[in-house]
């Protein structure tokens, strides 16, 4: 047996630690030894991340892999995007790690154009990076004029899962595919874009030297290494996790359409060079950073926090909630009985609202559709309407890049679900690939194995993934 690496890989709504280790036949093999609740809190006005509890819980999976008697000998972390914290002079955190579902960043984009600072159109020019509300560029803006004394205290900027990274060994370092997701670096130098920082007034020498994928930080601090029992390698991998999903596709060709599916939905490919086109910013595709200086050519679709959110307020008397297998099957039966209504799942009213079945039987009304009553038809809506986003997005995106797609290659917890997988096959009218459902606990993985020599390159370790685990074919029909 080889030796076993450690994915703390952590989500917008939960984390988990996966150890991971090649058997003598060469097949991957996967054992979750900690799972964490994760979500935003109210602090001092802003939704924020509780990075302390984060800490602990990447502490925790490294001492429960660890008396599990499935001691690692490396270890990575990979979070989502745009996100981060800064240190001062003594390495302190500086405010709130503020989450990108706040609305500080609300009118930022406007106001920079207003004021001649910056159009989207020279900043996609400049990044590659699709237009978010929340993207890091403008969470720097909006800080700045709240906080202005944080920035001029700051000596870093480290992304969250940079951060972490930090706490585990003591370096400093921001990871290019989680850089990327800043919309602060440039799209061909892989670089941060000086001239950029200037014109949004933020400190440029807060922004550490970009490091790629795969290489070591170093080991993890003594104090650290005591406490969970042992020593290890910390080893970056792709940190953001959209970045590792991809990296878990086993594709059958060089024309796949890969969707990473979770609480965001990631539709893209990968690319040599990035598509910084005007048609393409007008289409809000993103030019994200991947390993080995690829490009991760995508859309940011509203994802399965709809259906998250959808199940938290359908919570029984007793306050159980429905399981995602009763969803399904709510879904199933409404549209069985026939009921058919879509809304546009890259509306930004679904990203926060107040109550989601509100929001899409809002939605519904507000397009002359029908308005869902039950919980199943609210389901068959977020499900349904997922889907003609995917097929919506997947022919842009041949038109875009110039490709005939053959097939969606679907990896994450969504992966997992039939009915939305045999939607996406119907609306895309092209065959779909489920699985694997822990796409970015495995990318991250199969990074420190190509890090160790267990793995020769990327393409032995999707051809592991594919002899590894079982990837179900699902085909368009009627």
């Amino acid at each position: 047996m080889a030796s076993r690496h450690l994915a703390i890989d952590i989500g917008a709504s939960s984390g988990r630690a996966i150890v991971g280790e090649l058997d003598e036949q060469g097949r991957l093999r996967l054992t979750e030894v900690h799972r964490f609740e994760n979500g935003l809190l109210r602090r001092n006005g802003h939704l924020c991340w509780d990075i302390d509890a984060l800490w602990e819980s990447v502490l925790h999976g490294l001492t429960a892999a660890h008396e599990q008697g499935l001691t690692p000998t490396t270890v990575g972390i990979d979070t989502w995007g745009v996100d981060f914290v800064l240190l001062d002079a003594q390495d302190r955190r500086l405010g709130d790690a503020v989450g990108y579902r706040d609305a500080r960043t609300q009118g930022v984009r406007e106001e920079l154009e207003r004021t001649g600072a910056l159009t989207f159109q020279e900043h996609y020019a400049r990044t590659g990076i699709q237009y978010q509300p929340f993207n890091t560029a403008y969470q720097l803006c909006a800080l700045k004029r709240e906080h202005l004394e944080q920035l001029a205290a700051a000596h870093a900027f480290l992304m969250v899962p940079d951060y972490l990274n930090f706490l585990l060994c003591g370096e400093k370092a921001n990871e290019y595919t989680n850089a990327s997701t800043t919309a602060l670096v440039g799209a061909t130098s892989r670089d941060w874009d000086r001239e950029l920082l200037g014109r949004l007034g933020l400190p440029a020498d807060i922004f550490l030297p970009v490091r790629m994928p795969g290489c070591s930080l170093g080991h993890l601090r003594p104090d650290v290494a005591r406490r969970v029992g042992f020593d290890a390698e910390v080893v970056l991998p792709a940190t953001h996790d959209t970045g590792s999903a991809f990296l878990a596709v086993p594709t059958r060709d060089d024309h796949a359409a890969f969707l990473s599916s979770g609480t965001w939905s990631l539709l893209g490919t990968e690319l040599a060079a990035p598509v910084t086109t005007p048609s393409s910013a007008a289409a809000n595709f993103t030019n994200e950073g991947g390993y080995q200086a690829r490009y991760r050519y995508l859309k940011n679709i509203m994802g399965l926090w709809m259906i998250q959110c959808v199940r938290h307020e359908s919570a029984r008397p007793d306050g159980t909630l429905p399981s995602w297998g009763e969803l399904v099957s709510a879904a199933e039966f409404a549209h069985r009985q026939g009921f058919r209504a879509l809304v546009d799942a890259e509306d930004t009213r679904f990203l926060s609202p107040r109550s989601m079945v509100a929001e899409v039987r809002a939605a519904c009304s507000d397009a002359g559709q029908p308005v869902p009553a039950t919980t199943g038809e609210v389901a068959c809506v977020v499900y349904d309407s997922l889907a003609a986003d995917y097929a919506r997005t997947v022919h842009q995106m041949e038109g875009l890049t110039d490709t005939s797609f053959t097939s969606v290659n679907i990896v994450g917890g969504g992966s997992a679900n039939a009915y939305l997988n045999q939607a996406t096959a119907n609306a895309c009218n092209l065959p779909v690939y489920a699985g694997p459902t822990e796409g970015t606990a495995l990318g991250n993985l199969i990074v420190q194995m190509i890090h160790a020599g267990e793995l020769e390159d990327l393409a032995s370790a999707r051809a592991a993934i594919a002899s590894s685990f079982d990837i179900k074919e699902v085909l368009p029909h009627e």
